[in-house]
Order: C-alpha cells, then sequence, then structure tokens
C-alpha cells in the first residue's frame, strides 16, 4: 500500500509542471490518503499482534485483518476465508452430539478436541469413525493410547478396494462451457518404473541409456527400505530429456530415484495398523457406516436449511452459529422420532 502511494505521489510530481486535470487529480489525492490510512491501520494492528498464529505443524497461519481468528483455505472452488465446522454424529438417531467450529483448514488437528469432548458420552463398546481428512501418525497414536476403537481411513484406501475401481465414471465432469480454452496438458515426467532397476545387480539405467551410480543402499523411508541412484552431470546436463525427467530443469542438475524393497525389519506405524484394520471387511463396512451416519446431517445443514456458509465473525460467533444449526438439526430428529408426542 505504500509503495503504491508512492508511485501516485511520484506521478503528481512528475505532472506538476503541466496543468494536469482537476478531478483527476482529486481522485488521485483521495486514493492516495485511503492507502496511507490503510497502511498505518495495518502497522498498528502487527505493532499490537506481534505473534503470529501458528499451525498444528509450526508454520504461520494465513489470515488477514478483519477477522483474524479465520483462516485462508484451499477448497474445491479456489481459496477462500472461513472456518471449518466439524460434528460429531450418533449412528442410531443421527443426533450431532459435539459441534465446534475452528479457523483452520487443517482436518487433522480437529479431530483430537471432538474426541475428548465427546468422552462423556462414549461407553466401552463406541467405535470412533471419521473421514481420511483426519488421518494422521500422530492422531492414531494418540487414539491408540487412548485405547479409543477407531477407523480412520488413509487417503489411498480406494485404491486397495476393489469397490472402487470403477468410481472415475461416476465423478462429475467440468462443465464443457466453462472455459472452452484448450487445456494444455502437462508434460508427463519419468517415473521410477520408467528406469531399467535390477535388484540383484542394483544397477539402474534411466530412459536415456545412461548408468545412473548408486547414492545409497540402505536408506528407509517412511518406514521402508529403499535404494537410491543419482544421475551424473556428465550424462544430465546435456541430456536432450532433461524437460521429461526433472520437474525444474534450468534449476536441478541431476536426476535422483528410489526404489523401495519392502517394510524395514521390525517397524509398524500406527498407519500401518489402522491401513490393514481398514482394509478388513469391518473396516470397509465402518467406512459405509459413516457415509450413512454424518453425510446426511451435513446435506441436511447446508441444503434444506440453508447453511452453505457462515454468516458471521469472530470464531465465538461462528462457533455459535454452527451449534445453533446442529440444534435445529437435533430438534427436527426428535420431532420426527415423537420425542415431542
Amino acid at each position: 500500500m505504500e509503495r503504491a502511494a508512492e508511485k501516485l505521489l511520484a506521478k503528481h510530481r512528475a505532472t506538476d509542471a503541466h496543468s494536469p486535470d482537476g478531478a483527476e487529480a482529486l481522485r488521485e489525492a483521495k486514493q492516495i490518503a485511503g492507502l496511507q490510512k490503510e497502511a498505518r491501520q495495518l502497522r498498528d494492528w502487527l505493532a499490537t499482534h506481534p505473534e503470529d498464529r501458528k499451525g498444528a505443524r509450526g508454520a504461520v497461519r494465513l489470515s488477514n485483518r478483519t477477522d483474524n481468528e479465520s483462516a485462508k483455505m484451499a477448497t474445491s472452488k479456489g481459496v477462500i476465508q472461513g472456518y471449518t465446522g466439524v460434528a460429531a454424529v450418533d449412528e442410531r438417531h443421527q443426533i450431532v452430539v459435539e459441534a465446534q467450529a475452528h479457523g483452520t483448514g487443517s482436518e487433522q488437528e480437529l479431530l483430537l478436541p471432538v474426541v475428548e469432548a465427546t468422552a462423556p458420552y462414549r461407553t466401552g463398546n463406541t467405535i470412533v469413525t471419521a473421514d481420511a481428512g483426519y488421518h494422521c501418525e500422530a492422531n492414531l497414536k494418540h487414539l491408540a493410547a487412548q485405547a479409543v476403537d477407531a477407523y480412520l481411513p488413509d487417503n489411498g484406501y480406494r485404491k486397495r478396494d476393489a469397490r472402487y475401481v470403477d468410481q472415475a465414471k461416476h465423478q462429475a465432469k467440468p462443465d464443457p462451457l466453462y472455459d472452452k480454452r484448450p487445456q494444455v496438458k502437462k508434460t508427463a515426467l519419468f517415473k521410477p518404473e520408467d528406469f531399467a532397476f535390477d535388484p540383484k545387480a542394483k544397477t539402474c539405467v534411466c530412459p536415456a541409456g545412461k548408468t545412473l551410480y548408486g547414492n545409497g543402499s540402505n536408506c528407509q523411508f517412511n518406514g521402508y527400505r529403499a535404494i537410491k541412484f543419482q544421475g551424473a552431470q556428465q550424462d544430465c546436463l546435456p541430456c536432450p530429456l532433461r524437460s521429461q525427467c526433472l520437474r525444474h530443469p534450468e534449476k536441478t542438475k541431476t536426476r535422483q530415484v528410489a526404489f523401495f524393497l519392502g517394510k524395514a525389519p521390525g517397524h509398524e506405524s500406527h498407519t500401518d495398523r489402522m491401513k490393514a484394520k481398514i482394509d478388513s471387511e469391518q473396516g470397509k463396512q465402518m467406512i459405509t457406516r459413516r457415509f450413512a451416519t454424518v453425510e446426511p446431517v451435513f446435506g441436511n445443514l447446508r441444503g434444506n436449511k440453508g447453511l452453505n456458509r457462515f454468516t458471521l465473525r469472530g470464531r465465538n460467533k461462528v462457533d455459535g452459529q454452527w451449534k445453533l444449526y446442529c440444534l435445529v438439526h437435533n430438534i427436527e430428529k426428535l420431532t420426527h422420532h415423537g420425542y415431542a408426542h
């Protein structure tokens, strides 16, 4: 804002020798005053809020001055400023037993507060399910330590489930009339399977026919054993296939590739155990039951009650609005079940 004001002032000084248009000069003077006022307000706000809000991983949570408790979130409709509404739903009656709104787009850090809030309602037979957005090693470790029977699928569970083989044909296609410009396809980069790897000889040949040298024969990545290879600069720098091999050929000198050899001995993470649990028949059933339990509640609130976005500012107000709508949903459910009679 200050740079924009300086540019306008420089423009004024450059036209001082001429006779500028009075209306234009007045308009630009108002614009300069507005920019300088906003810059002063922003400096004052930063002086009174020296600490940035941190996310679960320590990164600064992006927000704005209007509602600093909200957060910028990536959605299917682009990046928006807002809050995330979380609800825990009882399977038998579809009653919302806990509702919270948070100014973050990371669902992973929202699971444990809801689990802890529902502790008074849970019994020894209670099963907790959530979608893949809440899945992470830290959450699984905490649930295991608390002896909570939970089913949290990972992002790749559909690829391992035969029921989702033809899911692509059921997904919504983009509107061809929305953007008629020809779609530019990105150049497909060479994958590890495009390299000729000999596990016995421990050699690797790239698609250009050059032999890579090994730079790690006993590596571990996320509990998996791997062997790494890297190309020589004398082969990679003049290679005509650089644009197909490197994501940033203008900056990266050589290609590296790793081949996984299986699980590291004695290493089984909570994620590994949860994958086996999700891939079982019981786990597949739990995923289906979660769909039928939670998604209708959000569909009712968004479609029938019209809550397609929060309309207030500040976490306390938004949290109250979210709880109020969930309360309306609960009253409706109780009425339909004959509670009022």
